[in-house]
This record gives C-alpha cells, structure tokens and sequence, in this order.
C-alpha cells in the first residue's frame, strides 16, 4: 500500500511541475513585453497573450501595450487574447474575464489601472478593498486605448 501511495504522489508531482512548466511557457517565449521591453515573469499578474489567426504570436505585459500591439497589426486578425489573472498569475481568456478598471493600485503602464480575474468573486473582494469598477473587456480594452 505505502509503494502505491509514492507512485501516486509521484505522478502528481510530475503533473504539477508539466502544469506550472506549460503555464510559464509563454513567459519563456516573449521574456519581455514586445512593445515597452518591460519584464513579462515580473508583471505575470498583467501580461498578456495574442495569437493571431496567421500562427504569430505577441507577449506584452498589460493591455496597454497589448492596444499598441493591436493598432500596430490592423491588418491582421486576433485569434485569441490570454491574460494573467490578477491573483493566479494563470492565463485565462481576456474576452471572458471580469475586468476591474481603476482604483487605488498603480496600473501597468498606465494612470488609470486595469486588472484581470477568472472568476467575478475575486474581482468583488479586489473592489472592495482597493476600489475600481468592474467591466468586459471591450470597456477595458477601450479605457486602454485612451490610455
């Protein structure tokens, strides 16, 4: 029984470490953020991800310079818009996660910040001890074109 529980416990382990190893993936593959250079492990909470539809990608480290990023390639067509949540540090799906715009956080390459979260509870319990409002991304993606 003890033999089996090891082997268990050791393919969780390797499981875990594949997970965190996947998760840090594109970290590995766009060290910096494309459009201000600024460093994507330390703004993990923020970056983010596009993959556009011609198989390119670019790794920024906020949706400021993801809105560059975007302007910049008009002529090409995002395919998906990965973000880190605030708190996990996780990729999640831009257009699905609950944005907070404002409050008293400095933002990341902004003056008025805009945060990311997978789920709509953790973006409560942020509002409420830093302030902000919540939004889509459309509205954040606007408020970061404005700056």
């Amino acid at each position: 029984m003890k033999k089996r529980e090891v082997y268990i416990l050791t393919i969780v382990l390797v499981l875990f470490a594949g997970l965190l190893c996947f998760a840090q993936e594109d970290i590995q593959k766009h060290p910096t953020c494309q459009r201000c250079g600024m460093d994507r492990l330390k703004f993990a909470h923020s970056r983010m991800l596009i993959e556009y539809e011609d198989g390119t990608t670019a790794g920024t480290c906020s949706i400021r310079c993801t809105a560059v990023d975007l302007e910049l390639n008009k002529d090409k067509t995002a395919k998906t818009l990965m973000v880190g949540d605030y708190y996990s540090k996780e990729l999640i799906d831009a257009k699905t996660a609950f944005w907070v715009i404002g409050g008293s956080k400095p933002g990341i390459m902004t003056k008025r910040a805009k945060w990311a979260f997978q789920k709509k509870e953790d973006a409560e319990k942020f509002i409420v001890e830093n302030g902000g409002d919540i939004a889509n991304f459309e509205q954040a993606l606007k408020v970061a074109q404005e700056r």
